[in-house]
């Protein structure tokens, strides 16, 4: 699941990435234009609510370009996104 927020004041929208804490099993990352594909940045942490997420600020009106990493380098793409296309997904806020 994704969700966006307004922009805020100064131009800025925050972007929340879900997925459930059983499924992928492991550790999984949110990688992509915003944090230059590094998978260290910023991985998915568990809920109080059976979920697992992480939030990233970007600027409003700009195009993000992503996917998941999760064990053992599985690349995967959330179908939540505006497009998937073969390097990944685009999410435009």
């Amino acid at each position: 699941m994704i969700k966006r927020s307004k922009p805020s004041k100064n131009g800025q929208v925050k972007v929340t990435f879900s997925l459930p804490v059983e499924e992928p099993a492991g550790p999984v990352s949110i990688v992509g234009t915003f944090n230059e594909w590094d998978p260290y940045s910023h991985p998915l942490k568990p809920r109080a609510n059976g979920q697992r997420s992480v939030a990233v600020t970007v600027p409003a009106q700009s195009t993000l370009h992503f996917r998941y990493l999760g064990e053992n380098g599985t690349w995967f793409d959330d179908t939540d996104a505006d497009a998937v296309h073969e390097d990944g997904g685009r999410l435009n806020v």
